[in-house]
């Protein structure tokens, strides 16, 4: 009976109401439509309308007479989300909206933009527990006035309020953005909508642009801590392109130089893999049609002279086999910045084939083969990761560099994906991200490790463990060379207090100081063909998918896009027989025929259903299945059982070493 309810919600200390797990849990059963005592209807009122009492509750035991500040809130976070699930079960309709009214009424339209201290910021870490902003259909009257909250706090109170959110489990972050990104979709599909047949042209509407702000704040809490809790895709309004004409608000957001105007543009977050194709698709377009109108004036002029006049809507490279490097090399000289965004075609001279994607999916394996071919020095492959990182002992040429650089744009405006080795960072210092200690991690593991020792390491004796200077040690033609990380820095001791320091200036000197040159010149090229706004779409992940694929591996959407030729089908019995057995291969086997059959293990950034493979028959079954890597196509002889399908298969994925052209 709701009359036997204890109220214990007072704080014998400090006389402040407080919700507590057993005040959650004593109300949580309540049946439905039962009195409520008056004393736990006072209470609970208090309790949701006034941020002391919510800033005063799930203290844990050891904070109470501790501070709070930006390092350390003193919330029991566990305890205060176990009190909140005791709140989602309630019942009772004079509990659910008591407490729904005090938050929305009075809680939330007390925040103030200028808190007194930090103690008065723990509301924003404990109120979106409340079960309620889950429910987007709440927007107006919960998260649109939280979302203001937040974002008119000034850049102390808000950095505190980030971090802390940044610091919390995985799960409590992803449910943040889940509440809000909720509320996007449900303003898009159930606000805007009306006619499903049309997609909408987005502009300003204040809820929309405050969840969204608040989904901005999210994501660079989510990187600016290098926490990175939770994947990017988390953030997406996933098929949002189908709802929204975003070509036409790129359009509008590109044309909006000074950014004054509302763009789903400004926050590319939100866009998933296929959104950003589109765009990247359109300003293809944009592209191309402006070097279009610039090669008719081009063509206008010649006419006007005299001259003859051509107009070629594509890039193309005319190129011979023996020798591809300079060839590329002379054939790229002759067109400027904006032709790079033409498709571009493949023309192998003397050869009669036409590009239709095959000539220039070989024509970059080729290339990419010759370039990282180790007589030219350009790159040094680390053992332990198999990632390659520019060479400081190279001689090469700038113009070597910029050439790869130009390669890796044109595979991105082309959606060709390229055997290019390189970690992560690579894609962050084009972005201009901060390269860290994660970014060595994954070129160098066991160099990594060590600076992970170091920092971790608290010792009064540090110095006589590790014996380190300010120095790097590196072998540059056979011969041993000391390289100071700072003036004098061979004679200078790293200690406990300047350990920090040497591991940034180590990595600085790996990913920038020691190839300077040479990234820029990479650079270079790169921004000669993805210059622009559109690279400011991409997060550093998304564009490394772009070059070289992921690794999210759907075989079963493998099987569903591959078509039959030439007498083959689906209800073939050699034809099942190759999939019963290709399910049944091992994960690196899998990868290893995605090689033997494409010349690439990785999975587009589209996905796997962007892989469209071609299963023909050859009638001898004496003979290994063969390849055709550049047609994605593959001549599966009638073999007359399963287990000498699986037999030949085997011996032939297995002995590709990569660049199989046939």
């Amino acid at each position: 009976m709701a009359d036997d309810i204890t109220i214990s919600s007072v704080h014998a200390k400090t006389q402040i109401c407080q919700l507590s797990l057993e005040l959650a849990s004593s109300f949580s059963d309540l049946p439905k439509d039962s009195n409520v005592d008056l004393d736990v209807i006072s209470t609970l009122e208090v309790i949701f309308k006034n941020q002391a009492c919510l800033n005063a509750s799930f203290l844990k035991e050891t904070e109470e007479h501790t501070p709070c500040t930006s390092k350390n809130h003193g919330v029991d976070v566990a305890i205060a989300e176990n009190a909140f699930e005791y709140i989602r079960k309630v019942e009772n309709e004079s509990i659910k909206n008591l407490i729904w009214e005090s938050i929305t009424t009075d809680l939330i339209q007390s925040l103030k933009s200028k808190p007194p201290d930090v103690e008065t910021l723990r509301i924003y870490l404990v109120l979106p527990l409340y079960h309620e902003f889950i429910n987007s259909k709440n927007y107006q009257k919960l998260h649109t006035p939280f979302s203001q909250a937040v974002l008119r706090l000034p850049q102390c109170p808000a950095r505190i309020v980030h971090k802390w959110w940044s610091e919390q489990s995985v799960e409590y972050f992803e449910r943040l953005i889940e509440c809000f990104k909720g509320v996007v979709t449900y303003i898009v599909n159930f606000q805007y909508r009306q006619d499903a047949s049309s997609r909408l042209v987005i502009g300003y509407e204040k809820n929309l642009h405050m969840a969204l702000n608040l989904m901005l704040n999210l994501f660079v809490s989510n990187h600016k801590y290098r926490t990175e809790k939770v994947p990017c895709d988390v953030f997406y309004v996933n098929e949002l392109h189908e709802t929204v004409d975003i070509q036409k608000d790129y359009l509008m957001w590109l044309h909006d130089k000074d950014s004054t105007s509302f763009h789903l543009c400004s926050y590319p977050f939100i866009f998933d893999v296929a959104a950003k194709t589109l765009l990247l698709e359109t300003d293809q377009r944009i592209q191309m049609h402006n070097a279009m109108q610039s090669a008719t004036t081009d063509i206008f002029m010649q006419m006007m002279a005299g001259g003859p006049q051509s107009l070629n809507p594509f890039m193309t490279l005319n190129v011979t086999r023996n020798n591809l490097v300079q060839d590329t090399i002379d054939e790229l000289s002759r067109y400027n910045a904006n032709e790079f965004k033409r498709p571009l075609r493949i023309k192998f001279r003397g050869e009669e084939a036409e590009d239709a994607g095959g000539v220039q999916k070989e024509f970059f394996m080729l290339l990419l083969k010759e370039i990282l071919d180790p007589k030219y020095g350009m790159f040094k492959e680390y053992e332990d990761s198999r990632y390659i990182w520019f060479s400081n002992a190279s001689f090469e040429s700038v113009n070597m560099y910029t050439l790869i650089g130009i390669l890796c744009g044109l595979a991105i405006y082309n959606f060709t994906i390229i055997d290019l080795p390189f970690p992560l960072g690579l894609y962050k210092k084009i972005l201009r991200e901060v390269v860290d200690l994660s970014d060595l991690k994954d070129l160098s593991p066991t160099v990594a490790a060590s600076m992970e020792e170091m920092l971790a390491y608290e010792g009064a004796d540090f110095e006589d463990v590790f014996l380190v200077t300010f120095s790097i040690t590196e072998e540059i033609f056979g011969e041993q060379r000391t390289v100071d990380l700072k003036p004098n820095g061979r004679n200078i001791m790293v200690t406990q207090e300047t350990k920090q320091e040497f591991v940034d200036l180590y990595i600085d000197y790996v990913f920038s100081e020691s190839v300077k040159m040479h990234f820029e010149g990479f650079d270079m090229g790169f921004q000669k063909v993805c210059g622009g706004r559109i690279l400011g779409l991409f997060t550093s992940r998304e564009l490394m998918a772009m070059v070289v694929g992921n690794e999210n591996y759907d075989w079963f959407a493998l099987q569903e896009t591959a078509e039959y030729r030439n007498g083959y089908s689906s209800s073939d019995q050699t034809v099942q027989w190759f999939w019963e057995v290709f399910h049944e291969l091992s994960l690196n086997d899998k990868k290893n025929f995605l090689l033997y059959l494409t010349g690439s293990s990785r999975v587009p950034i589209q996905g796997m259903k962007a892989i469209k493979i071609y299963i023909q028959p050859t009638p001898d079954d004496r003979f290994l299945p063969v390849a055709h890597t550049c047609f994605n196509l593959l001549d599966l002889p009638k073999y007359k059982t399963k287990e000498k399908l699986k037999y030949k298969l085997l011996q032939a994925i297995q002995q590709t070493q990569g660049f199989s052209l046939v």
